[in-house]
C-alpha cells in the first residue's frame, strides 16, 4: 500500500509594514507540492501583478519570496492544502481568521487584498459587500480591498483583462 506524502505547509511570504498584503483562500496541492503561491501553470496572478505594476519585472511563483522586497506581503487565510476549497471546513475558516486577524496586527500592512469574494466573505461574514473594489471596512488601520479570483475558474471574470482591471485600481488605490 502507497503511503500519502505529508504536505509542508506553505510559507507566508512577509516584512515589516507591508504596503499591500495579498490573502487567498487556500494553497493549491501543486502550490504546495513546489514550495510556492499561485503556482498553478494556468493561474495568472503574477502576470497580473507585473501588468498592473504592482512588481517591477516579471515574476513566476518560483519568485514569490521577493515580494517583501516590493513592499508586498502574501497569506492564506486557510493553511491546508486541498485540491478545492469547497474541502475546507467551517473550523478551519474560523481559525484562518483568528490567525489571520493576529497577523495583521502583527505586521500592519496599509492595504489587505483578498485574492477572490469567497476569502473576503469567510472573513468578514456572508453579509460583505459583494464584487471586487475598494471596502469600507478596515482591519486595525489596514484599509480593505477586494480583487477577482485569478483562477481561470472566475467566470464572473473570465478573462486576463477582465482581471487585470481590478489589478489596476489595487495599484492606483495604493499609491
Amino acid at each position: 500500500m502507497k503511503r500519502a506524502r505529508p504536505v509542508k505547509r506553505l510559507a507566508d511570504r512577509l516584512g515589516p509594514r507591508p504596503r499591500i498584503l495579498f490573502v487567498g483562500i487556500n494553497p493549491s496541492l501543486r502550490s504546495a507540492e513546489v514550495g510556492h503561491h499561485f503556482a498553478s501553470p494556468g493561474n495568472p496572478f503574477w502576470r497580473l501583478l507585473y501588468a498592473a505594476r504592482l512588481i517591477p519585472s516579471a515574476f513566476t511563483c518560483r519568485d514569490d519570496a521577493r515580494l517583501p522586497s516590493c513592499g508586498l506581503g502574501l497569506t492564506n487565510i486557510v493553511p491546508r492544502p486541498t485540491r478545492a476549497a469547497a474541502e475546507l471546513t467551517r473550523a478551519e475558516y474560523a481559525a484562518g481568521r483568528a490567525r489571520l486577524a493576529r497577523l495583521i496586527g502583527k505586521v500592519k500592512p496599509r492595504t489587505v487584498a483578498f485574492v477572490g469574494v469567497t476569502v473576503y466573505r469567510a472573513f468578514f461574514g456572508p453579509a460583505a459587500s459583494p464584487g471586487p473594489g475598494a471596502k469600507r471596512q478596515r482591519i486595525g488601520a489596514a484599509r480593505v480591498f477586494v480583487l477577482p479570483n485569478p483562477s481561470g475558474l472566475n467566470a464572473s471574470y473570465p478573462g486576463f483583462r477582465d482581471k487585470l482591471i481590478w489589478f489596476k485600481r489595487l495599484e492606483r488605490y495604493t499609491k
